[in-house]
């Protein structure tokens, strides 16, 4: 039984490498983002142009079926849309309006200690170990010291944070909401429905937008570059690589993950920008790192007992 369990593990690693790609793709969409933004785009507009694309080709590739198996499922794969797509995307872009960046990357980071808390209180046989909450922590921490990295001086707008927390719960949702579907369609199928309702719940946002950036400017090489990026890679391909991973990894696993977004991002901040990496920044990272390795080595320990 012991020589099965190692060799199912050991079989895993692929998947830990396809949620590292993902992550790495979200970290990096930042500054393809920033680019678009600065080039008169609105966030609500990027959002559709970037999913609208992904799910485009997305359809190209699975489009034999079209609707889920039940009202149930289909309903799930609404909620999908909604709290992987337009409301997170949506509420992180509107609180950056009403409080700090530093206050949002922050908060939003939180997910994956979200993820542990609620597959913990709704599904008893993923019930997570000490050690997915300890190594959790840990990685939150560098976290917040990578995203704070020389500046300690916060400003608390309740409206933006409470925006930010939504945005980090949708997130720990939607890993959730995954669990039961993957158990009955494959990755392409759900990354494809996700878009699909994720762009359609979007439009009646983007009808609140007082003006609409001209069509002229989605010509520029940059801002077609930068939207190839987001929508080929950032959306369509780091989507389906995270459904892989959250459905063989599980939930609490993969979602740790994501604590090396911030990483990425300040990575090539650096390269990009010259931005300098203080000493609290690099502290952060080596935490990330360590508390992902934490909670790992704690739960094999855990499994050998």
């Amino acid at each position: 039984m012991e020589t099965k369990r190692v060799s199912v593990r050991n079989n895993l690693w692929v998947y830990h490498i396809f949620a590292l790609i993902a992550v790495t793709a979200w970290g990096l969409s930042f500054i393809s983002t920033r680019v678009l933004l600065d080039n008169g785009l609105h966030p609500i507009e990027i959002y559709i142009y970037r999913f609208t694309l992904a799910y485009a080709i997305t359809l190209a590739m699975c489009h034999q079926k079209l609707w889920a198996n039940s009202l149930k499922d289909e309903l799930l794969f609404v909620l999908c849309g909604i709290v992987a797509g337009s409301v997170y995307f949506i509420a992180e872009n509107v609180a950056l309006e009403y409080t700090l960046v530093t206050n949002v990357s922050l908060i939003t980071s939180m997910s994956p200690l979200l993820t542990v808390l609620l597959v913990g209180a709704i599904y008893k046989t993923e019930r997570p170990g000490r050690g997915a909450y300890v190594g959790s922590m840990v990685a939150f921490l560098g976290v917040g010291l990578v995203i704070f990295n020389s500046s300690f001086n916060l400003s608390i707008n309740p409206l933006g944070d409470m925006l930010a927390l939504l945005a980090a719960l949708c997130w720990a949702i939607y890993c959730l909401v995954l669990k039961p579907l993957n158990a009955h369609y494959d990755a392409r199928f759900i990354t494809r429905k996700v878009f699909f309702y994720g762009v359609l719940t979007a439009i009646p946002f983007l009808l609140l937008e007082p003006e609409i950036a001209p069509l002229d400017i989605l010509l520029r090489p940059s801002v077609m570059g930068n939207l190839a990026f987001l929508g080929l890679v950032c959306s369509m391909a780091a989507y389906l690589l995270w459904a892989l991973a959250i459905n063989k990894l599980g939930s609490v696993n993969a979602s740790n993950y994501l604590y090396f977004q911030p990483i990425v991002t300040l990575v090539f901040s650096v390269i990009i920008i010259h931005e300098q990496v203080t000493v609290i920044g690099g502290t952060g990272c080596a935490l990330i790192l360590f508390g992902v390795w934490l909670s790992d080595y704690l739960q094999r320990r855990q499994w050998k007992k």
